[in-house]
């Protein structure tokens, strides 16, 4: 079918569809809702089967539901209306959530459904949820509904009007969930009720509240033990960005804040946003090997037999250049150890999106944050191509964006989860040239021609697709449990395989030989010469570019390669 996806950006669930819909051989076209008028001439150009909304904030005009089958992707149950139907179901602490296809009519989230799925709620914040339940549960109704245009088209199948006194339907209309619903009162609120309002609000809006006397919205919250003689929201240390506030009850790490008014403010590390004021709060590093544990810390290491793991989960999968710098210390740290194979994990959500564009927009000098950040990304990604005493693995439980997609391929085995999205280029970001060593990593793996057609595409590109293409090396996992206990059980059979020592021996050959015909320094060299150019030359685009991503600015258009309806026919 041709299919327009309409949705207020490209969002993670709206690039996982496009990925889905592609490889089933649909012809698509994206289409950023900015107007309604914008929308009647991408239908009027492009006439589609079906519009697809995947990820919006408005309703579709009159003047398009009436005349083409509109089907809404909305994150929540049969029978849930409004805006806020994941926030609610996440504060009230459900413990069952769904996705409903519904097709656009005037109500809005009330047409007829198309399908629908529940899944399992866990304590996670509402932006990890969307980027794995509700995604995955997202794919599975928008396969189902598209089976279904056919015959509906033709007579034999009809979606499903729920009524409002049917005793299945366990939805119901809620409001926007407002600031007044999310606030946290230290002195009486307990930590669970604190955490279930920060996670339903991460991502977007956070919570108004207030630091160091100064108002600012609350983010990327994890639990803490009780500390002994504190009083309900003191503030009593930091760590990795966050600082530590105690409950009445407990404690909570708030990792990242926006201080001022919300619309021109940057989402920053709590300690960046505040630097002066944490000074006097004492540091509490969390040991880099210890037990599981939802603490908030960037980096653990632990080891399972002749296996070590190290993750870094830096929210939303940026590295700033002081976290890439905590990153090398506990590479250094790994490397000491005597196992066979080491795993990087990545983040649970992200394995990595590349240098930390936020901090950057918030430093003095820009271009000095840029250039001090690529290169400390080179540094990383340098140290695993160094690690050449042992086999290394990318085990990449979730996402992966530009410069992060070339940091996995530094290792000598790239996995990825079924599910996972990777978008192995640099270009949307003002046509930045990018470094992390890629044009040493990407040719090895996809050839010349492969590497120039994926950087200048800039297209998402699924895990399957990925691995039948050579980039990485094997995708598996339903889900991130499967694919955790599937990463374990490989690397264990990497570390004890008859020709382990072969193997090593063949990478340091090869190694040697690739040094000896160009050396990596050399490659990084050209790499930076580009990115210097970007970064300090006459083009601002990567400055714009950059700005109006951290600021989130409203979309004035949407891509050419996204929109193929509007090429120019010649």
């Amino acid at each position: 079918m041709k299919i327009l996806l309409l949705t207020h950006s490209f969002n993670s669930l709206t690039q996982r569809l496009f990925e889905e819909l592609s490889v089933r051989g649909h012809a698509l076209s994206v289409e950023f809702d900015i107007a309604d008028s914008v929308t009647e001439e991408a239908v009027t150009m492009f006439r589609p089967d079906v519009v697809l909304a995947p990820f919006l904030k408005r309703a579709i005009p009159q003047s398009v539901w009436s005349r083409h089958l509109c089907l809404i992707v909305h994150p929540g149950i049969v029978g849930d209306r409004g805006p806020s139907a994941l926030d609610w179901a996440i504060q009230s602490g459900a413990a069952e959530w769904g996705v409903t296809v519904l097709q656009a009519e005037a109500e809005m989230d009330a047409g007829p459904v198309w399908a629908s799925v529940t899944f399992p709620m866990r304590a996670a914040t509402k932006a990890s949820l969307y980027r794995n339940e509700v995604t995955e549960a997202a794919v599975t109704t928008v396969l189902e509904a598209l089976g279904h245009v056919d015959d509906w088209r033709a007579g034999r199948w009809q979606p499903v009007r729920p009524l409002a006194d049917d005793p299945a339907v366990r939805g119901r209309q809620l409001p926007t969930l407002r600031q007044a619903d999310r606030a946290i009162d230290w002195a009486r609120d307990d930590t669970a009720t604190i955490l279930a309002r920060l996670r339903a609000a991460d991502g977007f809006p956070g919570v108004v509240d207030c630091l160091f006397g100064v108002p600012c919205h609350l983010f990327d919250a994890h639990p803490a033990p009780v500390e002994a003689g504190a009083q309900p929201g003191e503030l009593l240390a930091r760590r990795d960005g966050a600082v530590l506030r105690a409950t009445r009850d407990g404690a909570v790490w708030i990792g990242h804040v926006k201080c001022g008014d919300r619309e021109a403010a940057l989402k920053l590390p709590t300690t960046v946003a505040f630097a002066a004021e944490v000074a006097d709060l004492p540091e509490r590093p969390a040991d880099l090997w210890r037990d599981a544990a939802d603490d908030g810390a960037e980096l653990r290491y632990r080891e399972t037999g002749a296996v070590g793991f190290l993750s870094f989960d830096f929210y939303n999968g940026a590295m700033a250049t002081n976290q890439c710098r905590r990153l090398l210390a506990a590479i250094d740290f790994a490397r000491s150890r005597p196992t066979r194979v080491l795993v990087f994990e990545g983040g649970a959500d992200f394995w990595s999106n590349g240098i930390h564009l936020n901090c950057i927009e918030a430093s003095e000098s820009a271009a000095d944050a840029s250039w001090a950040n690529i290169n400390a990304m080179d540094d990383v990604c340098l140290a695993i191509l160094q690690l050449t005493d042992r086999l290394t693995v990318a085990a990449l439980r979730g996402n992966a964006g530009a410069g992060g997609c070339f940091l996995a391929l530094a290792a000598d085995r790239v996995w990825a989860r079924e599910g996972v999205i990777l978008n192995p280029h640099y270009k949307n970001m003002g046509n930045l040239y990018g470094s992390e060593y890629w044009t040493y990593l990407l040719p090895r793996r996809v050839g010349a021609d492969g590497a120039r057609k994926l950087m200048a595409e800039r297209l998402p590109l699924g895990a399957p697709r990925a691995a039948h293409s050579g980039l990485i090396d094997a995708c598996f996992g339903a889900d991130r449990a499967a694919f955790e206990l599937e990463v374990v059980s490989r690397a264990a059979a990497l570390a004890s395989a008859p020709d382990y020592v072969g193997q090593v021996a063949a990478k340091q050959a090869r190694r040697a030989a690739d040094e000896a015909a160009k050396p990596l320094a050399a490659y990084r060299d050209e790499e930076l010469t580009h990115m210097r150019r970007n970064f300090y030359g006459f083009d601002p685009s990567y400055h714009g570019a950059r700005y109006h991503f951290v600021m989130k600015s409203p979309q004035s258009w949407t891509p050419r390669h996204l929109a193929v309806h509007r090429e120019i026919k010649r």
